[in-house]
């Protein structure tokens, strides 16, 4: 009767802990403190099927991206240690990761394409596309260009902020900048 209560017992630890094996956790990691947080336990899990998914189709990329960016963005959460508060980042960075798999392997439901005409200029046109994920995220395309966005708290409209990007509509008004030190551009949607 022990021995069926230890296996169920490791079998509702394994369900509440991350995806992976913290027995092989080396302590003071940020694995480490993953395997001690419910939250942050859950979140890994998420991840875990959510890259699952992204993982099947995926399977054509050529060249193969999605492993190459999963080890990177491991390295970068993996940074979080450097914060002043690790959980919140561990948070945020987990929240980012799912929605961005979920927007560019398209897990999730999408509106659009949206199509917005900048600067009065037919030939400066963006195309967004807007998925429910949380954080909600867009994909919007310029060009030979693509940048993922994230919704960010306002005060008033809606917000998306990306690398270098943004779009922000506000009282039928869309300003979206596209590139590093690049000036806003007034945008109206395309009926």
């Amino acid at each position: 009767m022990a021995a069926g209560s230890t296996v169920k017992s490791s079998t509702v630890n394994a369900a509440q802990g991350p995806s992976y094996d913290c027995a092989k956790v080396e302590p003071g990691a940020i694995e480490a403190m993953i395997c001690k947080d419910e939250a942050l336990s859950a979140l890994d899990r998420k991840l875990s099927h959510v890259y699952a998914s992204a993982s099947i189709k995926a399977s054509n990329e050529h060249p193969p991206r999605l492993k190459a960016e999963q080890r990177g963005w491991i390295k970068g959460r993996d940074d979080c240690w450097k914060s002043d508060d690790v959980g919140a980042c561990l948070r945020m960075e987990y929240q980012r990761r799912i929605a961005e798999l979920q927007a560019q392997y398209r897990l999730v439901p999408q509106t659009g394409p949206v199509y917005y005409q900048c600067d009065g200029n037919p030939a400066s046109e963006v195309s967004v596309m807007f998925f429910k994920t949380q954080p909600p995220t867009l994909i919007a395309e310029r060009g030979d260009s693509v940048s993922l966005m994230y919704q960010q708290p306002t005060g008033s409209g809606v917000k998306y902020l990306g690398r270098n990007e943004s779009l922000w509509e506000h009282q039928g008004e869309t300003l979206i900048t596209w590139g590093y030190g690049a000036l806003e551009s007034h945008c109206k949607r395309r009926p």
